[in-house]
């Protein structure tokens, strides 16, 4: 399913990096080829990759709708597979804003995921970026198997997939459940294309390389936020030499498997519903009345009601507690979306109107025509509407080397269900419903849980905040210390998913070190918002 995202940058980010993240983590699609390391960086160097590191970005109009006359689109060509550059070969779509004045370079952006098309991010959201233009040209990308990049899919697969782990199934009976989505992998496979046995991060990242090469930029200064934190930590393990301006803000865990990242999102969802309901019940507005304990109280039943008695959806279907969950989730990750949040939960209760609700839902999925893409970048038009789940699935179950089997599975499914629904009693099931989704895979590379680590690079910027709901704090400080004393830590004392766009402090400090090298003490903070701006 395919989340409907807003247009301010603060919460489109949010809606990719981490409300997707809530819906699937991941399917049993076919395996993924992930790059052996071993001789990886004699191959980057190796006489097959001067053809893509010696291209130069040509540059053109945005073709598109609703694109910014001042955007331009390009693209750059890539190995299918890096362990065969003369063989196959897929385009990468690029854009950008060029600089405003004498440009240093470029910064590239990503906007996490994994699934985000950057293309499309910075076409709606580029304002946010636009001081950065005073030095830089603002480049961004849709990463292999994304957007117009080989986008791939699952076509009618994606629907049995929710299918498969929709309500109590999944915890009752997992041999069906991992059954169907074993069946469901081959149609993954029939409408993705030969592009995802190559998807993944470590993949993503060298493409990341050929970029900086055919921008001509001799290091790479970066932005990511969210899954794109992972991101830039995988190329900076891969090319430390090469790394320039990074800033990590939102920072991914490089170690936690899908299990322990399902019980972080369960317990940072429940603070943030708890917070939510904290302001909620100061409105008489609030539709569960003016005691917070209560309206958490309320929060529970209603899910169950919805669970045992489905209300109509706008489109007929019925409208579940499951699905209410998924969209409370998608809300809490901009404290801007919460008086929208309040009064779509108001329609609910006073009407039976769920068209609020389905408002941050995921939903709206069609079905590709099956082919064979091709190397070319794809048409914004031919996009298929289910490739932002599809690629998130397909990206994090490449990245994740675990893959328990169905009686390991079956052993372990009631011990996880206690421990989640204590993380969270509304969010709990909904979470642990997507931990089954690897199943059936061969496992991912353990490249970044390995080797991402201990790097000897230029000093990096990473930016946590303490109520982010789906990136927790402590990973920033975790990341930090396992990426070694090139690592410095910005704490955001504030709410939400990642800083840059909510906290004017974060803004400043992120800009000031990319723009001018200027790079805050280790340790040093950002307060919240409502308390103004500033530093300790």
């Amino acid at each position: 399913m395919q989340a409907k995202l807003e247009t301010r940058p603060s919460v489109r980010r949010c809606a990719v990096g981490g409300a997707l993240g809530l819906a699937l983590l991941g399917a049993g699609l076919p395996a993924t080829n992930a790059t052996t390391t071993a001789t990886a960086t004699e191959r980057d160097a190796g006489p097959a990759m001067s053809r893509f590191y010696d291209q130069k970005v040509k540059w053109s109009a945005c073709e598109g709708t609703d694109m910014p006359k001042d955007l331009q689109c390009g693209k750059v060509t890539v190995p299918l597979d890096y362990a065969r550059p003369e063989g196959r070969t897929l385009d990468v779509a690029l854009a950008r804003y060029r600089a405003t004045g004498d440009s240093r370079g470029s910064v590239l952006l990503n906007f996490g995921g994994p699934g985000g098309s950057g293309v499309s991010e910075l076409s709606v959201g580029g304002k946010e970026f636009m001081h950065l233009t005073n030095g830089y040209d603002v480049v961004t990308f849709d990463p292999r198997g994304v957007g117009r990049s080989s986008p791939v899919s699952c076509g009618p697969a994606t629907l049995k997939i929710m299918e498969a782990t929709d309500g109590d199934g999944g915890l009752t009976d997992p041999e069906d459940v991992l059954k169907r989505l074993r069946d469901a992998a081959a149609e993954c496979a029939k409408y993705s294309g030969p592009v995802l046995p190559h998807i993944g991060t470590v993949d993503a990242a060298r493409d990341m390389e050929v970029m900086r090469r055919a921008l001509g930029d001799d290091r790479l200064n970066y932005l990511g936020f969210s899954y794109g934190t992972r991101l830039g930590a995988v190329y900076a393990a891969r090319f430390p030499d090469k790394v320039g301006r990074m800033v990590l803000d939102g920072v991914d865990t490089l170690t936690e498997p899908l299990t322990e990242q399902g019980l972080a999102g369960a317990r940072g969802q429940q603070t943030a519903l708890e917070n939510f309901l904290d302001w909620c019940v100061e409105d008489i507005a609030c539709p569960f009345g003016l005691d917070a304990r209560d309206a958490r109280d309320q929060v529970e039943r209603l899910v169950a009601s919805l669970d045992s008695d489905p209300v109509p959806s706008a489109f007929g279907e019925p409208f579940t507690g499951q699905d209410m969950v998924g969209a409370i989730g998608q809300a809490l990750y901009s404290r801007e979306l919460w008086p929208s949040l309040e009064r779509a939960l108001a329609q609910l209760l006073d009407d039976g109107d769920t068209r609020g609700l389905e408002g941050f839902s995921s939903g709206g999925v069609t079905f590709p025509v099956r082919g064979d893409r091709g190397a070319g970048l794809t048409d914004e038009e031919d996009v298929p509407m289910d490739n932002l789940p599809a690629a998130l699935m397909a990206i994090n179950c490449a990245d994740d080397p675990d893959r328990p089997t169905a009686a390991q599975v079956t052993a372990s499914l009631g011990r996880l269900r206690a421990r989640y629904e204590e993380a969270s009693p509304v969010f709990g099931r909904y979470r642990l419903t997507q931990v089954l989704m690897c199943y059936g895979r061969p496992k991912g590379t353990d490249y970044i849980r390995a080797d991402v680590k201990d790097l000897d690079t230029a000093r990096m910027l990473l930016v946590g905040t303490r109520g982010d709901p789906a990136t927790p704090y402590r990973w920033t400080t975790e990341t930090a210390d396992r990426l070694g004393p090139s690592a410095v830590v910005l704490d955001n004392r504030g709410e939400g998913h990642t800083g840059y766009a909510s906290s004017e402090c974060v803004h400043r400090k992120v800009d000031d070190f990319l723009l001018y090298g200027s790079l805050p003490p280790d340790g040093s903070s950002c307060g919240p918002e409502s308390a103004g701006t500033g530093s300790d």
